[in-house]
């Protein structure tokens, strides 16, 4: 998985959305955020993950912003693996950069992300894991997903 925030004007204060994407379904997640303090993102992170399977959810990559600093509560919490790219490199998480260039379409940057609701950010989130992707054959992220959380499923049981 990989990790990013979706920043907005200056004006909207430290207000943002988290973005999470999986990298081989491309299915996503949109949490809105009140500040950038890295603990609430963090609990909001595990409350996310924790209901899926341990192998859906191995490791996280982030960028290294101070936002992220939190990454022991959230290993301990769901027991994933922990990554950052290097400075100023932020194709080393080219999937979910991907996933906030399609977010902007609905989240333009002069959007308050506080008036942003959270049925809002489903609804955004359905559009994004339901639309084919020519990187996944032309099924859907939410198809990959749903693919890929039963095979392991099977797998395990």
């Amino acid at each position: 998985m990989e990790c990013d925030f979706i920043p907005f004007r200056e004006k909207f204060g430290m207000a943002n959305v988290t973005a999470l994407v999986g990298r081989v379904s491309r299915f996503a997640v949109l949490l809105r955020n009140n500040d950038r303090q890295s603990r609430p993102i963090m609990e909001r992170l595990v409350g996310v993950l924790q209901a899926l399977p341990h192998r859906a959810r191995r490791s996280i990559t982030f960028d290294r912003g101070t936002e992220f600093t939190d990454w022991p509560y959230l290993q301990a919490g769901i027991g994933s693996q922990t990554w950052f790219c290097d400075p100023q490199s932020p194709w080393q998480k080219g999937t979910v950069e991907n996933m906030n260039a399609r977010a902007r379409k609905w989240l333009s940057r002069d959007v308050d992300p506080l008036s942003i609701t959270d049925q809002e950010l489903k609804e955004i989130c359905e559009h994004l894991n339901t639309t084919p992707r020519k990187c996944l054959g032309y099924r859907t992220p939410a198809e990959v997903f749903r693919q890929k959380l039963l095979a392991q499923m099977r797998a395990v049981g």
